[in-house]
Formats: C-alpha cells, sequence, structure tokens
C-alpha cells in the first residue's frame, strides 16, 4: 500500500474529544462536559480538510487524573502513526490543559502536529468561543508549518508552545501566556504564521499504567510555612516534592532543614518558584535556594511550576534517575 501524497491528498486530521468547557452545557446545576466529538465539530466551516471525530473522555479537566492522562497520550500516539493522518486535535478543559500538553509534548516521537484547545465559554452560550477556537486548531493540525513543532495549543488565534504556557486568567477569551518569547505565532482566517519554532529536547517514553498512580506533590512555601505538609506528603506515598518557593526560589530553615532529611531518605525534592514568571535561581542563603541546592534539590529553573511536577512524576515512572543533568533539557 503506497502513503497518501502529502501534496495532493486532502489533509486528515483526527479531533479526539475529552470533554472541557467547549463541550459543556448548562445542566441547572452549573456547566457538564456532555457534548459528543460529533457535536462539537457539527460548527466546523466546510473545508478541504478531512476530520474524523473519536470520543475518549466527557470530563471537565479539573477531573483528570494521571490515568486520563496517560489515555490521552496513548489515544494521540494511536491515531498519529496512522499513514493518512496530517494531524490530531485534542479538544479539552482549559483548568489543565497546559499539563496535558506538556505531557504530550514531552513524549511527541512524531513530525507531526498534536493540537490542543477547548473554550472559556460553555457551548450552550450565544457567544461560545470554542467554534473559532476548534476551527483554529485543525487548521494549525492540517498545516505544514505546524510540523516538527510537537505539542501546540491553539487559543483565542494564538499558538502557543506548552513548554512555558500557563493559564493566567480565569475567564478572559485569551486565558493563556507563554513566558520568555511568548506564542510562537498565529492563526486567523485559515492562515497560520509561526514565525517562532520550539527547542525541543529528546522525547521520553509514553507513560505506561504505572504512571496512574505515581505520586508527586507541590508544597508551597509562604511566611510561617513548616514541614508539616512536606512530611505529610512523603507519608501519603509521594516519591518526589516540589518546593513552590518564593521569588528565585527560596524556603526557610524548617524546609531547609526537611529538604536535608528528605534527599537523605531518597526522596527526589524539586526547587520550583510560585512565582508565575521568571526562573527558579539559587541565589540566596540562610534558608534560600543556594541551601536548598546544597541540601539535594534539583533546580527546576524556568520550568513552570506545575509542569515540573509532572515532569518529574514521568521521570519516577520510567525509573529515569532525577539530577541536574537529567532535567538540564527540560528547564
Amino acid at each position: 500500500m503506497h502513503s497518501p501524497d502529502a501534496a495532493t491528498s486532502p489533509a486528515t486530521v483526527v479531533v479526539i474529544s475529552t470533554g472541557g468547557t467547549i463541550a459543556s452545557r448548562d445542566t441547572g446545576q452549573g456547566a457538564v462536559a456532555t457534548g459528543s466529538a460529533a457535536e462539537i465539530m457539527a460548527h466546523l466551516p466546510t473545508s478541504d480538510t478531512r476530520i474524523e471525530g473519536r470520543d475518549l473522555l466527557r470530563m471537565g479537566s479539573y477531573l483528570l487524573g494521571h490515568q486520563q492522562l496517560r489515555e490521552i497520550a496513548t489515544a494521540v500516539a494511536d491515531e498519529l502513526v496512522r499513514e493518512d493522518v496530517t494531524g490530531v486535535v485534542v479538544t479539552h478543559g482549559t483548568d489543565t490543559v497546559e499539563e496535558t500538553a506538556f505531557l504530550l509534548d514531552l513524549v511527541h516521537t512524531s513530525t507531526k502536529p498534536v493540537v490542543l484547545t477547548g473554550a472559556q465559554r460553555p457551548a450552550d452560550q450565544p457567544d461560545t468561543d470554542g467554534p473559532r477556537n476548534l476551527t483554529d486548531a485543525v487548521t494549525v493540525a492540517a498545516s505544514q508549518q505546524a510540523r516538527g513543532c510537537g505539542a501546540l495549543v491553539v487559543f483565542a488565534g494564538r499558538v502557543h508552545s506548552p513548554q512555558r504556557m500557563r493559564k493566567h486568567h480565569t475567564s478572559a477569551l485569551d486565558p493563556f501566556r507563554s513566558s520568555d518569547t511568548g506564542p510562537l505565532g498565529t492563526v486567523a482566517a485559515g492562515v497560520v504564521r509561526l514565525p517562532l519554532q520550539p527547542n525541543r529536547p529528546t522525547p521520553l517514553p509514553l507513560p505506561g499504567r504505572g504512571f496512574d498512580t505515581v505520586r508527586v506533590d507541590v508544597v508551597p512555601v509562604h511566611p510561617n510555612a513548616d514541614a508539616a505538609l512536606a512530611d505529610a506528603a512523603v507519608r501519603a506515598g509521594a516519591e518526589a516534592i516540589v518546593l513552590a518557593g518564593t521569588g528565585a526560589g527560596n524556603g526557610n530553615h524548617a524546609l531547609l532543614d526537611w529538604t536535608s532529611r528528605a534527599v537523605h531518605s531518597g526522596i527526589v525534592v524539586g526547587l520550583s518558584t510560585r512565582v508565575p514568571e521568571g526562573p527558579a535561581v539559587p541565589r540566596y542563603g540562610n534558608g534560600g535556594g543556594v541551601d536548598l541546592v546544597a541540601a539535594g534539590a534539583v533546580c527546576l529553573g524556568g520550568l513552570p511550576l506545575y509542569h515540573a511536577r509532572l515532569l518529574l512524576a514521568l521521570f519516577c515512572q520510567a525509573n529515569i534517575p532525577i539530577t541536574d543533568e537529567a532535567v538540564a533539557p527540560y528547564v
């Protein structure tokens, strides 16, 4: 069997529906994700692109666990190996799309694009933004420009790499921000412009079933913080802890003492920051980042806080030693 000729054959995009606001309607007790892929795709404009729908989940993304993230990653990989598929779109809730997108980018081995999108307004609202975002996402997934870019998030006409993207606003129609360089480009009126290209490290293995139960917790640092939450997380089975440090990644004397004990007992401690923009940089002593790193914490640099948690979970599941050298390509 010959592969389709990309120059003459229309693009084929698979839309994998997982729920979220784009699939939600009012139930009288709040909006709930009930819509199918077919319902979400019903408002797509006619185009030359061949579009297939696949129902995977119907959940608000605030309900997702590691198991569902693994299932999404597996479903995407299954579609990308098809010779007739040009790209994949995943419709997803905006609450945790940054984490799912980052995971998909970490394990993405194909040159074909996988594009995540969603909505900020439910499907039954007259001014819902879902159809426009989905149209733009399909356009990007079918575009030759997006090849080799890994996973992307398309929303409000912007094309983001998930590597530094976070949700910065709860309700705005353009809720995402990418630190450092900003978005990779734009999509408007069927035209994709990507003046920037992401720098992607070597892909990691797809998560296996062990990923479902890997526990990595985030412990915030704040005035009067002690080690109680960190100790509780370890007792609950956490294999790694990410400290959401103040400023450029600082702790205090109680958390410094805990870090020394935790690292000595085999618990991985990652050092991040609770600040939305800028990297964790060991700069201060007296319980600050310099002392935490000296005690064995692994500095997670510019990787956003919850991206960092996910990276460590994937490393733990794959039995990859978590060292400064191992995390360097991602931070």
